[in-house]
């Protein structure tokens, strides 16, 4: 099993997934440096404030976390690979490690106020955007959704209970938060908004917010109010990286964050981090450019059916757009997307490309050493862009590979990949997805004039990697 990437801040702008041109002057400027204030607030230097556990962010997985509560990263990822994801009891702690919520250097001492610094920044972040556009703080409804309507009453009462519970916080309580929401306010001082386009962003959201998983436990009854914290989010999210602002799917996207550490706050960061390396997914072009890879990885795995999709009117696998902006969020169950999603997350592969890589060269040194009087072809490189989740997509087409060769236009592939939804195993996917990749690493690793106890010891080193 194994793994994908994550998104940037400096990506261009994409309000409705496509890139936007934008004026300079000063107001540009204070934007820019938006990404790099949100940054300093995991980056902080903390000092221990509390003793004890840190249960929200304790994880029992064997040999991942130390006796003062540091991660090791490495293990988590390589956990995560080899038990095809975690535990749904395990997955709110791992997830704020897995998605750089929380540094994994940080203790358990050093969490509690790391927490706190993110819970007034981000409040002080949401209500920066809230007095400048007050009429966007609740949304609009035009009364024909019952529930939409009863899931504003549902946030109202949860947003009153907090505030009182706030007021019998303890006096030292009270004057930290105080001090650091001060260090907010002059952090976020000078950054800026563009009203217009963030008014834009925002008539996108509450539209596809209603829309947001409403078949969920979690969006169900008094649970519905969570979309209007998902609404919240994602426009802090607009407000604060208008580089990226928003575009559609980041909705699904978020709502998985949500639902797994059911926090406002530790969403917000959580998926921050995940945007910051794929925000570019939203742009036309970086979209299209993962598309061209997928293309370029089938005709490796399958030439005949890379030849029938690849063609003017079924130009560059746009049907398998879905797929890769979500995370297959709609191909699985839902349990097993969110499972996906964590081993896609963990970026096992790319750590295995770099073995592979180092296998080869050691290899390479030894035949150097033997055979130095006969010429040496150089392999075929193992090519790094081809992540987990695009093996996933590509044995998804191969084990189809009989309809799709049937489907004659695009109109027919869509209605055909349409109808996979919710119809797909994920441990055969899986299984059958890591016997592509090793079987293109043992393609491109030898030619055939290598000796085959050379290849052996190449694919033994391979193997153990997945054992």
């Amino acid at each position: 099993m194994a793994s994908s990437g994550q998104a940037a801040d400096g990506a261009a702008p994409a309000v409705r997934g496509k890139p936007c041109s934008r004026s300079n002057g000063p107001a540009r400027e204070g934007k820019r440096a938006n990404g790099a204030l949100e940054r300093q607030v995991r980056e902080s230097s903390v000092a221990p404030v509390s003793c004890g556990a840190w249960p929200c962010a304790n994880i029992q997985l064997p040999g991942v976390m130390d006796c003062e509560g540091r991660v090791d990263e490495s293990r988590l990822r390589m956990y995560i690979f080899k038990h095809g994801g975690v535990s749904p009891a395990e997955r709110g702690p791992v997830w704020r490690f897995l998605f750089g919520m929380y540094p994994s250097s940080s203790t358990a001492l050093e969490r509690p106020l790391l927490l706190d610094q993110m819970t007034v920044r981000y409040q002080v972040m949401k209500r920066k955007w809230q007095q400048l556009l007050p009429g966007a703080v609740r949304l609009r409804l035009n009364g024909t959704d019952a529930e939409l309507v009863a899931a504003v009453q549902y946030f109202e009462q949860r947003q009153q209970r907090e505030q009182e519970q706030q007021q019998y916080q303890a006096e030292e309580v009270r004057e930290r938060m105080s001090f650091l929401e001060l260090q907010a306010q002059v952090l976020f001082e000078r950054v800026t908004f563009d009203l217009e386009e963030l008014q834009e962003a925002i008539r996108i959201i509450d539209k596809d917010v209603p829309r947001t998983d409403r078949d969920l436990a979690y969006y169900m009854n008094e649970g519905l109010g969570n979309l209007l914290v998902l609404r919240d989010i994602l426009i802090t999210y607009a407000a604060f990286h208008p580089e990226v602002s928003y575009a559609q799917g980041m909705n699904d996207l978020c709502s998985r964050f949500l639902e797994v550490l059911d926090s406002e706050v530790d969403t917000y960061w959580s998926f921050s981090c995940y945007m910051e390396k794929f925000s570019k997914d939203f742009r036309a072009d970086g979209l299209h450019r993962k598309i061209e890879i997928e293309a370029a990885l089938l005709k490796e795995l399958d030439p005949q059916l890379h030849a029938h999709l690849v063609t003017d009117n079924m130009d560059r696998l746009t049907f398998c757009h879905r797929w890769l902006l979500l995370g297959f969020q709609r191909e699985f169950e839902h349990s097993d997307a969110l499972r996906l999603f964590e081993i896609l997350s963990c970026d096992h592969l790319e750590l295995i490309s770099q073995e592979v890589d180092r296998a080869r060269y050691q290899e390479r040194l030894a035949c150097k050493h033997s055979l130095e009087d006969e010429p040496v072809t150089e392999p075929q490189a193992i090519n790094t862009e081809f992540t987990f989740e695009l093996f996933i997509c590509a044995t998804i087409l191969l084990e189809n590979r009989d309809a799709l060769l049937s489907c004659r236009n695009e109109v027919q592939l869509i209605q055909f990949t349409n109808s996979l939804q919710g119809t797909l195993d994920l441990n055969s996917s899986l299984e059958k997805a890591e016997e592509h990749f090793y079987n293109y690493c043992k393609r491109t690793a030898w030619d055939c004039r290598k000796s085959k106890r050379k290849e052996e010891h190449f694919l033994y080193q391979l193997r153990n990697l997945f054992s």
